[in-house]
């Protein structure tokens, strides 16, 4: 039985540009940083995540480069976070917006056009 995702691949063009920005703009951690095999695994998730983000550069072997990257995070403080994002110069799409199903949400980019969908749960 699957438990929980180990990992989702984040294609980037600079690993320590992808570092400052989920770690030092977003607040998320680096989990692991190991060469293996030629390759460099290279981890980042917000704290406490259980499911860990692996970011790629976009030459690696057998992995293609695309964007929209189709993740979508959950937070208990959507404005806030958003203000915090728009202060260090993220770009957001759009204020957040309640969903017809009652959660509010918005778009954010990286700095490398990957797109991520920020909610926060209906009460």
């Amino acid at each position: 039985m699957i438990t929980h995702a180990h990992s989702v691949t984040i294609n980037v063009r600079s690993l320590d540009d992808a570092v400052s920005f989920y770690v030092d703009v977003l607040g998320w951690e680096k989990r692991q940083d190991s060469d293996e095999a030629g390759m460099r695994w290279l981890t980042v998730a917000p704290p406490g995540a259980e499911t860990a983000f692996a970011l790629s550069l976009n030459d690696t072997p057998n992995v293609s480069f695309s964007t929209g990257c189709g993740i979508s995070l959950i937070t208990d403080d959507i404005d806030g976070d958003v203000a915090a994002f728009q202060e260090k110069g993220v770009q957001v799409k759009a204020a957040p917006e309640t969903m017809p199903w009652g959660d509010r949400a918005t778009w954010f980019s990286d700095p490398f056009g990957n797109e991520f969908f920020l909610v926060q749960p209906a009460p």
